[in-house]
């Protein structure tokens, strides 16, 4: 048996997925689904929470929950009306309850007062005096509290079932006690169980490991068959169930299906209570369903510093492919030789092997939109606004490290997009608008990226108070005439705040700077679109994974760097009269029939003077995320390859112009650029207010760091 410790960590993590239903049902009602599966899905999933916290002693989350799972029982059974009221106050309540789990796994103890407040908003909800749910001292029971709430009264009559079950090998795998199951269902009255052998394995065949044991119970209780269900219903889909009333089960010669020949549904907040037993199949076509058909997929919990080792080591072993590869090139083997061809070969499954381990720390990022809508109800709260949030591509997959960083950066920019991006409830119904904000939040993969966009349906950048404060804080010059995307650019300056008196949300000068920070060391980039009436658009284009990607190696006065891949859109080798001086520092680039800066990467990270290059060997046209273009001037491409990615931050803090570095092949460290800073720098609004000094101005020799 396993430690109680560790059985107390699979809670926790089992309520984390039980708190993610419970959000994206509570979500859908919000949504205007109001149908029963939907409902008892909420339903079960506090009801599921309450029952484990019961089994270890944790009174303040058991209570709360009791009281919630009171609502929305209450909802299920339609005495209750679903009136936007009841709705936030369960939405509020799901907070809480999160609150009270997470205080829970760190043996902390939230202030009474607070959860006195949400008990007397399900109290309101309830219209009458809810019915108490004393622990005491005993250790928690099944039949300790009611697993059933409602106006039905139980019957009056003592009734009898036959419950036919059989697990499947994923309850066993699940860490679940046929013992305890069958243990609960004698708490509730007089029962006789039988053992069922019938379906046995063979011992010396193959399918020795396959679960054999079933059980025959007969029951007679008061209670009714929905208590039976509830029972199992911490195993629904996992096990092979039938609950009968007594009179209409006679027991069979099989009374149960053997796992083999039954596949059950895979569990999931939307399962039936009682997972039916499927026939065995006859038709030979029938082999060929889907896995998900034969039931729940098996998992396995990792230690996450495992993972991040096994990552550590895929990196290091795509080094020593590129070293072996680089010495090969030395010896100027033929490329078909066997050496070469196994080196080949070496480097395809080296591929392989990070993009499989990648994808295991790949996770998708509706948990963490899940948590948006929690901070835009407080927001709301907070501001006295009417709001909701409006969330798509919600599976897309990011790595599990950027999703985590991605918090706090996210939850400032929703913050914000309630406190000042949406007008007041008034203020939209005059301008047409409903008197509820709409934010949406989503995510996509694009072009070897993940682009997460939050916009909102407010009234849009005031562009003539945001240079005018910009103007009397000194961050621009007095006589700065900025174009419109310049000026958008000035919210992203140390210091810069449009709210006019300090809140809880803004008003202290900590502000968009801090996300494009946040942003800008997740390797990713932050750009904003506003149309003045309808609102504004914050994208965020962030790499899929922070370990691993493509780039191309080029050289850059004499230092040998990386431009990542999904930047560049192509080389170019220009002609003379493909150029045009503008000023006496800066050329624009004539592509068919469009003009596009150019950029010396030399002269912008400080390696050389301005005056120093006298043509331009060699142009990279890269894209921004907000699709601008401009062309990269560097001496020479060498080669296209994967590296791996060493940040700089731990070391040197942030580099301006350099996002990362990489060891190469033969042992050299070489910086992976930053295109779009460099670009952005060229380029910013601060150039406006004073001249612009290179990124950085350092000596990197060959094989130096």
């Amino acid at each position: 048996m396993a430690p109680q410790s560790s059985i107390r960590d699979t809670f926790f993590e089992e309520c984390e997925d039980l708190l993610e239903a419970l959000a994206e049902g509570l979500a859908a009602m919000a949504g205007g689904a109001r149908d029963t599966d939907t409902v008892n899905a909420v339903f079960r999933a506090v009801h599921s929470v309450k029952g484990g916290a019961g089994a270890f002693a944790l009174t303040d989350l058991v209570a709360f929950a009791h009281r919630f799972e009171t609502v929305l029982d209450g909802v299920r059974s339609g005495t209750l009306d679903l009136t936007p009221e009841v709705m936030h106050t369960m939405q509020r309540s799901a907070d809480h309850l999160a609150d009270l789990v997470e205080a829970a796994r760190n043996e902390d103890v939230l202030p009474p007062d607070v959860s006195e407040a949400f008990l007397a908003n399900l109290d309101q909800c309830l219209g009458a005096e809810p019915e108490s749910l004393d622990m005491g001292d005993t250790p928690f029971d099944f039949a300790v509290i009611p697993l059933e709430f409602g106006d039905d009264p139980a019957p009056k009559e003592p009734a009898g079932y036959v419950i036919r079950f059989r697990p499947l090998q994923q309850l066993y795998a699940n860490g679940h006690d046929p013992a305890l199951l069958i243990a609960a269902v004698h708490a509730l009255g007089p029962c006789e169980v039988a053992l069922d052998l019938s379906a046995l394995p063979d011992w010396d065949g193959p399918d020795a490991l396959t679960p054999g044991l079933g059980w025959t119970l007969r029951l007679t209780t008061q209670e009714s068959e929905t208590v039976l269900q509830e029972i199992f219903e911490f195993v629904e889909g996992l096990c092979s169930l039938d609950i009968s009333p007594l009179e209409d089960a006679p027991v069979p010669a099989d009374p149960l299906p053997s796992p083999a020949a039954s596949p059950s549904p895979p569990p999931g907040p939307e399962a039936p209570p009682a997972a039916a037993s499927a026939a065995p199949k006859s038709d030979p076509a029938a082999g060929a369903e889907s896995a998900e058909a034969r039931g729940p997929k098996p998992t396995l919990r990792v230690d996450l510093d495992r993972v991040d080792r096994l990552i550590n080591s895929v990196g290091e072993l795509i080094i020593n492919q590129a070293m072996i590869a680089q010495r090969l090139q030395d010896m100027a083997l033929a490329s078909d030789d066997d050496v070469s061809l196994h080196v080949e070969d070496y480097r395809l499954l080296a591929r392989d092997i990070q993009e499989a381990v990648m994808a295991i720390r790949a996770q998708p990022v509706k948990p963490l939109f899940q948590r948006m809508s929690r901070i835009l109800r407080e927001a709301a709260e907070a501001t006295g606004k009417s709001a909701r949030l409006v969330t798509f591509g919600e599976n897309t997959e990011v790595d599990k490290t950027v999703i985590e960083r991605l918090a706090d950066p996210l939850t400032h920019m929703i913050r914000n997009a309630v406190d000042h991006g949406l007008e007041g409830p008034d203020a939209r119904r005059a301008a047409g608008k409903d008197g509820t904000g709409t934010i949406r939040l989503g995510a996509a993969h694009r072009s070897g990226s993940v682009i997460i966009t939050i916009r909102d349906d407010g009234a849009g950048l005031n562009r003539p108070r945001i240079l005018d404060i910009a103007r009397r804080k000194g961050l621009v010059a007095p006589d700065a005439d900025l174009a419109d995307a310049e000026i958008d650019g000035l919210l992203f300056l140390p210091g810069f705040s449009t709210a006019s008196a300090v809140s809880n949300l803004s008003g202290r000068g900590v502000g968009l700077d801090v996300v494009r920070n946040a942003v800008t060391a997740l390797g990713g980039r932050i750009s904003i679109a506003s149309v003045p009436g309808q609102g504004t658009e914050f994208t965020i284009s962030l790499p899929l994974t922070l370990a691993v990607m493509d780039g191309m190696v080029v050289s850059v006065a004499g230092q040998t760097m990386v431009v990542p891949i999904t930047s560049i859109l192509e080389t170019i080798r220009p002609a003379p009269g493909d150029l045009h001086r503008v000023g006496t520092d800066d050329s624009l680039l004539s592509i068919r029939g469009r003009f596009i800066p150019t950029v010396d990467v030399a002269r912008s990270l400080g390696f050389t003077d301005p005056s120093a290059r006298a043509d331009f060997p060699l142009l990279l046209l890269v894209e921004g995320e907000n699709q601008s273009q401009c062309a990269l001037v560097v001496d020479a491409v060498h080669d296209q390859r994967q590296v791996v990615i060493k940040g700089l931050d731990s070391n040197y803090g942030q580099v301006p112009g350099v996002s990362a570095a990489t060891v190469l092949g033969d042992g050299q460290i070489a910086l992976i650029l930053d295109p779009d800073a460099i670009a952005a720098h060229r380029a910013g609004p601060a150039a406006t207010a004073a001249p612009r000094p290179p990124l950085f101005h350092a000596d990197v020799h060959h094989g130096q760091h």
